[in-house]
């Protein structure tokens, strides 16, 4: 501990993008839970600060999850193990996310947004609609387990309700909060809580300032959710009310995390008093307590962290405190420590070093470089001061491929795993390897498909240097032998070598099934609206545009059903899941060093079974009905159209 206090140094930053819900497993900090905005979840091992994707993914045939901007992350009080996490329905995973089983149906009231009225009215198509960036709707916000009764669960959401399960999920009760005397009719549910000693109790945070509602709404069953009683006390009449804690050691001790602060209570929420010594009137969104250290830990909106030290005092807190002269309460035991002192005065602090290049690092040394005809020509000018070489000459050198120096890495089976294009210049050349493979994703005749990104496996593995020239290679040194091996082991243990080798074989044969599939498509839309043109000029003009625009609209269901709805997409509503889906799992799957987790090869095999399906409707198209309209087209003397190949004459 530094005795100058908590810099922003100690903090260190768990997830990127707009990071919001976390959780730590218990008895285990190496392992915490975080998301991105919208649901899109992450397990963080904090002894390598790797991240393995986790979010649950929706069956063929099933709906888009909708998951909230802060979707719920809630490991049970019962099993450390155990997860749960909320989009429109609960999922729980035993194994830390790795795989994932929903256990409810859709708890919102399930409404297309789009329809709802605003300003009074429904509003028209043509009005400037974005959603793109906003949180969905009719989605679950919050999650609770009853740490007394296992399988006792409650599902607040956004749109007024708050859902109970006493089974496990097997079977749920809804609570329609707008038809609680005292609530609004559709009240957003920030927070709910289960009773930390009687499993019949439960509380909830609501709020509805998205209605011009500013009034606190703090909620109290004591039957499990089947009636409700208002605790919001004295509290202002204006305060929205965020969050909700129990004290851990006196059951009428609940503090309230507000738009204005914090406040607590000692009676049940008869009577609230605001905690103001060092704490701003602003908004605070969470709160939780420090149960070995008793302290209370507060986030602000954009603040920063507010820690009450020790509230054990807030315990013997009573109205007889008030008129006594004195009261002096417990003390906690003392650390005994030295505090450290920091090197300096931290104006260094900014500096930055660069790492050393990741990967495999290949040192070579040429005593010259390899020269090209360019080369060779422009020496020969410098040394015998010739001029224009001739036309041959010059078209000879805009001709030649080359020379590049390669670096060829193998596998121990000798097959090649990358080739590494190296510096070709006089004296020492380092080049390294970022142990990747390329990408295989399939080449596009406009378009190079880039470096690769995913990651070879540990093993044996050889480097050959070679040049080569206008398409021939000849070996300069090697093959050396070299290994890649682990740095460390991670918090959980990994999935072998080999199930990782073969799920990425399997990802890299969707990639190219997928990239194939989307070019014939993109390719096939495009010559139909080229037929439709062509059919327009005929000298014999049939009546083929009915047959063209039928197979138009296949291509375009096909199109919806392979990338998306583009209708939806025009104001940035989501689509239901495709087959495009798969091409996440490069990130989601082959980016750690942990390998493919259940719900991985759950999504593989869901995308895979999507693209077969469109492949067959798509090949009927192009192999059938377009050849077809084209026969018909060329009989009636529709011009060329591309694709068609050279003209016989």
């Amino acid at each position: 501990t530094s005795s100058d206090g908590i810099a922003n140094a100690d903090w260190w930053k768990t997830l990127g993008a707009d990071g919001h819900q976390s959780a730590t497993e218990p008895g285990n900090p190496d392992i915490t839970y975080g998301e991105f905005q919208q649901g899109v979840l992450f397990r963080i091992d904090q002894t390598t600060r790797e991240i393995v994707s986790i979010q649950p993914q929706p069956g063929e045939g099933e709906p888009y999850e909708r998951f909230n901007w802060d979707a719920p992350i809630l490991v049970s009080p019962h099993n450390p193990t155990r997860l749960y996490f909320a989009s429109q329905r609960v999922w729980k995973s035993e194994n830390r996310g790795d795989d994932w089983t929903a256990i409810s149906s859709d708890l919102t009231l399930n409404q297309d947004r789009i329809t709802l009225p605003m300003y009074g009215k429904q509003q028209s198509w043509d009005n400037a609609w974005d959603v793109g960036a906003m949180s969905n709707y009719n989605t679950i916000t919050s999650l609770a387990e009853s740490p007394i009764q296992e399988g006792l669960i409650y599902a607040g959401t956004d749109d007024g309700i708050i859902q109970v399960t006493e089974n496990g999920g097997s079977s749920w009760r809804k609570i329609t909060l707008g038809s609680i005397k005292g609530l609004p009719s559709i009240p957003f549910v920030n927070d709910v809580r289960a009773d930390l000693f009687d499993a019949n109790v439960v509380y909830a945070a609501l709020d509805n300032h998205k209605y011009g509602d500013y009034k606190p709404y703090l909620i109290k069953s004591s039957d499990k959710g089947r009636s409700w009683t208002l605790i919001n006390g004295d509290l202002p009449k204006r305060l929205l009310t965020w969050r909700l804690v129990q004290d851990h050691m006196d059951r009428n001790l609940i503090f309230a995390a507000t738009e204005y602060g914090i406040y607590f209570t000692k009676n049940g929420g008869t009577n609230w008093i605001q905690l103001k010594d060092g704490l701003p009137t602003i908004s605070f969104r969470d709160l939780t307590i420090q149960r070995r250290e008793n302290d209370l830990v507060t986030a602000s909106f954009g603040r920063g962290f507010y820690i009450l030290d020790d509230i054990s005092p807030l315990r013997s807190f009573n109205n007889a405190t008030l008129t006594a002269e004195a009261t002096l309460f417990p003390v906690k035991d003392a650390y005994w420590y030295r505090p450290s002192n920091r090197v300096g005065s931290q104006g260094d602090g900014e500096y930055i070093a660069k790492n050393p290049p990741f990967g495999a690092i290949f040192t070579y040394y040429m005593p010259d470089k390899v020269k090209s005809l360019k080369d060779e020509r422009k020496a020969n000018e410098k040394k015998n001061g010739s001029g224009f070489p001739g036309w041959d000459a010059i078209e000879a050198e805009n001709r030649q491929d080359g020379p590049d120096i390669l670096l060829v890495i193998k596998d121990e089976n000798g097959r090649t795993i990358n080739t590494v294009k190296g510096t070709n210049k006089k004296g020492f050349n380092r080049v390294n390897w970022r142990l990747n493979y390329p990408n295989k994703s399939g080449e596009r005749l406009d378009q190079s498909g880039g470096q690769g990104g995913i990651m070879v496996t540990p093993g044996d593995y050889s480097v050959t240097l070679v040049k080569r020239v206008d398409g021939n290679t000849s070996t300069l040194q090697g093959p050396l032998n070299f290994k890649v091996v682990p740095m460390y082991d991670g918090a959980l243990p990994r999935k072998s070598f080999e199930e990782i080798d073969q799920f990425r074989e399997e990802f890299v044969g969707y990639q190219q099934d997928l990239t194939a599939t989307r070019t014939m498509l993109s390719k096939s839309l495009k010559t139909v609206n080229a037929m439709k043109r062509a059919a327009d000029k005929a000298s014999s003009p049939a009546n083929l545009s009915d047959l063209i625009n039928q197979a138009r609209i296949k291509l375009l269901d096909l199109d919806k059903e392979l990338n998306g709805d583009d209708t939806k997409g025009e104001i940035g509503e989501r689509s239901n899941p495709s087959a495009r889906d798969g091409l996440s799992l490069s990130f989601r799957a082959l980016r750690n060093t942990y390998g493919p987790t259940g719900t991985h090869k759950a999504l593989l095999s869901r995308v895979k079974s999507q693209l077969t399906k469109v492949k067959s409707r798509l090949k009927t198209i192009t192999e059938n009905e377009m050849p077809n309209i084209e026969s018909a087209l060329k009989s009636a003397g529709a011009p060329w159209i591309e694709g068609q190949g050279l003209i016989d004459n």
